[in-house]
């Protein structure tokens, strides 16, 4: 979707974004008898007004103050996505946003909704032409955004609408070599670098944790590393970013039993997506900061040599791990590349996973689990990042009593600490690879949709990574 500032008016199309009811009256071409339509409107809490010039419309958005300002910016987006169904239903190719509010960013808000709303998967549609969504261009006002909030929205929503649409292929296109692919083409597209490593690379640095779930696939595993090192950094020490790279689930031997189960497992590299389509994104903003990203990658399946329940794995850090559960694989990916960032001695690690449906049950579709040993400093900023974005986060806490929830008898630690507390035990298993300030986010309950809500459309969201961008936009200020 295109975003434009406008100087001149080459379309008729606008939305007229008002805080005040009082100024329906003030605004140019609303006619006496449609203010008082608008008043009766406004007094039912209808507050996304629609006025047909029969060959151009006119859109009148009120916007109420909710009970925060996180909550309000939010309802701004949502109202975007009402927006958006309704010039598509009128085929609509485009529209003027005018923000006449306080809220600065008002347009920019509903411009984001109405954009994310528009994202369309189509590659297998033999039907693509005829339902592809007219809108595709937003305009805003001169004094409704600004050239630079404009860039990075634009950039953004590239970078969901290219996040989501690698979560929605199909493992007979994404295997994970093919995901290596994509990502190559990412950094050529942005500008960083890309460097893939191979099965045969994979052995000689023992990764043992990545080979060890891809032993029951036919396809061979990757691990992908991206770097970005713009001119002037403000990072001495580089920020790295994670991403499970599971391109199917089936869990292995111990294969998923529940009705549906596997459905959805193509989105198992969500999180592979978020990171890989963020330094897209970071790289194109030409953010001063020096970022790597790594992305292990495999799919899981239960064939002829695959690892089994009761089997101990050498990891890449050379610690071992009694496998009790080949369903639990997402964190032997993780713990391998979470050692390989030890290298760059980074100021900060941050890794994304659909890891456990324990954090899916806890917070459902509502926000996110994490937790780590970050600072508080770095902890209140991603806080903020989120409510700012409304990808919002629920720490949960890393006891010392969950570590031992993952003791093993025979090896150093095992994959699985029991039925409870299975999200922290997972992050438990993660922090036995880390020597570095380092957060985790499971995104299991939000990287993937099955059905329309609000800006959200059905499969895969990128749920995370406006959260993430907020984050490094606003890294390293006072």
């Amino acid at each position: 979707m295109d975003f434009k500032i406008l100087l001149k008016q080459p379309v008729q199309n606008q939305v007229f974004i008002i805080d005040e009811e009082a100024k329906i009256s003030q605004l140019h071409g609303i006619t006496e008898s449609e203010t008082a339509f608008a008043n009766t409107c406004f007094a039912n809490d209808q507050t996304l007004i629609t006025f047909n010039r029969y060959g151009y419309f006119h859109f009148v958005f009120l916007v109420r103050t909710k009970k925060t300002n996180s909550q309000t910016c939010e309802s701004i987006r949502k109202y975007g996505a009402d927006l958006q169904g309704i010039c598509n239903k009128y085929k609509l190719t485009d529209i003027i946003v005018n923000n006449l509010t306080a809220t600065a960013n008002a347009a920019i808000l509903l411009a984001e909704g109405l954009a994310l709303a528009n994202y369309q998967f189509l590659k297998y549609r033999t039907n693509a032409k005829k339902i592809t969504h007219s809108l595709h261009t937003v305009y805003f006002t001169k004094n409704s955004a600004t050239l630079k909030e404009v860039n990075q929205l634009s950039i953004t929503i590239d970078a969901i609408y290219k996040a989501r649409t690698l979560v929605n292929e199909p493992l007979c296109f994404l295997s994970a070599e093919q995901l290596a692919t994509e990502i190559a083409a990412l950094g050529k597209e942005a500008g960083f670098k890309v460097t893939i490593f191979n099965k045969a690379r994979l052995e000689k640095e023992k990764m043992g944790g990545i080979l060890s779930v891809n032993r029951g696939s036919i396809q061979p595993p990757t691990f992908t590393i991206m770097e970005y090192i713009p001119k002037k950094a403000i990072n001495k020490k580089p920020i790295v970013l994670v991403g499970k790279g599971v391109v199917y689930d089936t869990g292995g031997l111990s294969l998923k039993p529940t009705l549906n189960s596997m459905d959805r497992m193509k989105s198992d590299m969500s999180g592979a997506a978020l990171v890989s389509c963020a330094m897209y994104a970071i790289a194109k903003m030409q953010l001063p900061l020096h970022i790597v990203a790594l992305v292990p990658a495999t799919d899981n399946r239960p064939g002829e040599n695959a690892y089994v329940p009761g089997d101990v794995v050498t990891m890449a850090s050379g610690a071992t791990v009694e496998v009790l559960n080949t369903d639990a694989e997402g964190r032997m990916l993780l713990g391998d590349a979470l050692h390989w960032a030890k290298r760059y001695k980074p100021e900060l690690v941050a890794d994304f996973a659909t890891l456990t449906g324990a954090a899916s049950v806890a917070v459902g579709e509502h926000g996110i689990v994490c937790m780590g040993t970050a600072d508080d400093q770095t902890k209140h900023a991603f806080r903020e990042s989120g409510f700012r974005q409304y990808e919002r986060l629920v720490e949960y806490p890393l006891w010392d009593e969950y570590g031992d929830q993952i003791k093993s008898d025979i090896a150093d630690i095992k994959n699985t600490g029991g039925s409870s507390g299975g999200a922290i035990t997972a992050g438990k298993f993660l922090e036995h690879f880390i020597d570095y300030p380092w957060m985790h986010f499971d995104i299991a309950g939000v990287s993937f949709a099955t059905a329309k809500k609000g800006y959200t459309p059905i499969g895969g969201t990128a749920y995370g990574m406006r959260m993430l961008l907020d984050f490094l936009i606003h890294y390293g200020r006072a």
